[in-house]
């Protein structure tokens, strides 16, 4: 079976998990003046993905896909926590709880999920987006890399709908805009594969640069001692 079946299926709007029902903030922009056209819209999803997605929730994501991909269940359990409680607002822990249960029971009625994947889901009383989204790309055979970029898109593509009905934005400005932000899209990828071996060198408790800077400042405050 061709990879790209599988890839296509999780980063399709389809897929029903109800990632259309949330903007991210986006609404907010609109009526509050901060968008009111294809330019500021540009710049407020590019800032959106350089300074949020890129820095924290693409590699938590990552991190997310690479264990269930590695079979390694405490650390998908430990970073499943991370996520919980890195929502730092009602609506966004609403948003992860919504989507994470909705691709759950998608999940559940599947043949693909494999025994351990299924008993480590059925742990779960609210399992978040990210834990799902790592253990359908397990499921389907979609490496952590692809799954990311799959995100991204949806995320894109959900960005996009948003303008399209809200301020409105018509279907060839959003294809124009796609394009404009497309090497910011493939920046918030490539952002965290650069970090790769800055990942290999944590300790586990947690993903993304700071944790990395954090131990490099420790390190140079002993040896001064």
């Amino acid at each position: 079976m061709k990879p790209a079946w599988a890839l296509l299926r999780l980063a399709s709007p389809q897929l029903p998990i109800g990632g259309y029902s949330y903007s991210q903030g986006l609404e907010w922009a609109i009526d509050s003046g901060l968008i009111v056209d294809a330019d500021s819209a540009e710049r407020w999803l590019a800032d959106q993905l350089m300074l949020n997605l890129a820095r924290f929730e693409a590699p938590l994501l990552l991190a997310h896909c690479r264990a269930a991909d590695a079979a390694d269940w405490s650390r998908l359990q430990a970073l499943a926590e991370q996520h919980r409680a890195s929502r730092e607002t009602r609506e966004l822990a609403l948003e992860s709880r919504q989507m994470g249960y909705s691709l759950r029971q998608l999940l559940a009625g599947l043949p693909e999920l494999d025994d351990d994947a299924r008993t480590l889901l059925d742990t779960q009383d609210e399992p978040g987006l990210a834990l799902a989204w790592a253990l359908a790309a397990r499921a389907w055979h979609i490496t952590p890399d692809d799954a990311l970029a799959a995100w991204l898109w949806g995320w894109l593509e959900n960005q996009l709908a948003v303008l399209m009905k809200v301020l409105p934005l018509g279907q060839q400005a959003a294809q124009r805009l796609t394009s404009r932000l497309l090497p910011q899209l493939d920046g918030a990828q490539q952002h965290h594969l650069a970090e790769k071996a800055g990942e290999r060198r944590q300790t586990g408790h947690g993903v993304g640069a700071h944790e990395e800077q954090r131990a490099q400042q420790q390190r140079l405050t002993q040896r001064r001692r």
